[in-house]
């Protein structure tokens, strides 16, 4: 049995897979209590995936929002970090498979976020893109200039229209701020880097399910991110979904059809739980069923928090369980790590269940224009878009960061410019090739 070069110790050893929003506050809320933490993941970095969209459409670079993990925990004596992708558990021996070996555990906890959901739909998931992670919005924002570029060397309005319909699935905040992120690149950008073509041959597109943009919110904020999204020209259908997409053509349940060569899915997530846990505990959309204590059903010492974990301890407010969002991935890790510190000191009493505390929601449009719900007051416009600014920036990992953020979004406030617009890498010709570059 190969076994990772981790340090033995007569410690306990608390496993913690994915170094997202729960990982590294479970890790940090650790700090000090007799235990070796060990951190796995794929990438050595922490992403600030909120801000994703703007990597994408050349808002921001990509170091900008990411941080690397040994950077958040370079002064925690407890901590180890690997760079490793789990393949399985197996919970009678207290062993976890992964990539570089068998790590034995005495606590384990899956911290591993969600991927896209394209339900089932094995043609639009061959054909469209997400945008979950660091390569996917690099490749993005490849792929759209590479659009832009490819579309000065035809002469058909049609041909030319096919290349520059960007087409959105799901009206969440995702969804929401990409569509207002493309509709500025058209408005502010594509006039000075690309004069030779007509600012009408782009369209923007937000496809939507249900009856309005933004459900998490209330409806009067809702109807207020439609009417941003109508001023900034981008096309919204609600109560429709994509049915099929051969990576040219779109049709939609209403029986429309759209000619698009990109198609940016932000229609749902979906949890991956990796291979050991029983499937009767797996709910759909791929989350781990839970108790209140974020512990995985039928085992003591296996916890799950995030976007994997799927709790139902308060049905009246969540009776599908909790949100896919960073403040309970962030609320969940910190409570789970309490727990395990109180076990650690032989206080099994004080044990707590976990109670969610709902901060607010909120999402930007564009330029001057967001919407936020907190504390009962509904907000928008200019206000509610430095609010917005703010509890970003102050989220972001690093001094460093927060100063790049900061001076880049300065910069395009006053300049109307974004960052800089170059294919780093020979794009793919279409989204097929793309999505094959990102797996």
């Amino acid at each position: 049995m190969i076994q990772p070069n981790v340090p033995e110790t007569g410690l306990p050893r608390v496993v913690i897979v994915g170094g997202g929003f729960g990982g590294i506050n479970i890790a940090k809320q650790l700090k000090g209590v007799p235990v070796q933490v060990v951190l796995l993941d794929r990438n050595n970095y922490h992403l600030f995936q909120p801000l994703l969209y703007q990597v994408s459409t050349a808002g921001l670079e990509t170091d900008s929002i990411a941080f690397p993990l040994r950077g958040i925990f370079k002064h925690q004596k407890n901590f180890y970090f690997r760079m490793a992708e789990v393949t399985g558990v197996r919970p009678a021996g207290n062993i976890l498979e992964t990539s570089i070996g068998e790590l034995h555990y005495d606590y384990l906890i899956f911290a591993t976020g969600s991927t896209t959901n394209f339900f089932g739909n094995k043609a639009i998931e061959q054909n469209a893109i997400g945008m979950k992670s660091l390569i996917e919005a690099v490749q993005i924002r490849n792929y759209v200039i590479k659009q832009f570029e490819e579309s000065l060397l035809l002469r058909e309005p049609e041909e030319i229209q096919a290349k520059l319909n960007f087409v959105m699935v799901g009206g969440g905040p995702t969804g929401v701020e990409l569509a207002g992120a493309f509709a500025e690149l058209r408005k502010y950008i594509m006039p000075k880097d690309y004069p030779e073509l007509p600012i009408s041959l782009m369209k923007i597109y937000l496809v939507e399910g249900s009856p309005r943009v933004l459900n998490g919110f209330s409806e009067q904020s809702s109807q207020k991110a439609l009417d941003g999204l109508h001023k900034l020209g981008v096309n919204v259908i609600l109560n429709t979904f994509v049915k099929e997409y051969d990576g040219e053509t779109l049709i939609l349940s209403n029986g429309e059809k759209l000619q698009s060569k990109s198609l940016l899915w932000a229609a749902g997530v979906k949890g991956v739980p990796v291979s050991g846990i029983p499937a009767d505990i797996v709910v759909a959309g791929g989350r781990i069923t839970v108790n209140e204590f974020n512990q995985v059903k039928g085992y003591e010492n296996i916890y799950a928090v995030g976007d994997i974990a799927q709790m139902v301890n308060d049905p009246e407010r969540f009776p599908k369980g909790y949100p896919m969002v960073a403040q309970v991935a962030i609320q969940q890790g910190v409570n789970v790590a309490r727990n395990i510190r109180s076990i650690s000191k032989g206080q099994p009493a004080a044990v707590k269940p976990f109670k969610y505390k709902d901060l607010g929601s909120m999402a930007t449009i564009g330029r001057n224009k967001a919407i936020a719900e907190f504390f009962g007051m509904r907000i928008s416009g200019y206000f509610a878009w430095i609010v917005w600014m703010l509890v970003h920036l102050m989220s972001l990992l690093g001094f460093r960061n927060r100063l790049v953020v900061f001076t880049n979004w300065l910069y395009r406030y006053f300049t109307y410019d974004r960052g800089t617009r170059i294919i780093i890498k020979r794009g793919a010709s279409n989204i097929v090739k793309l999505r094959q570059t990102v797996q």
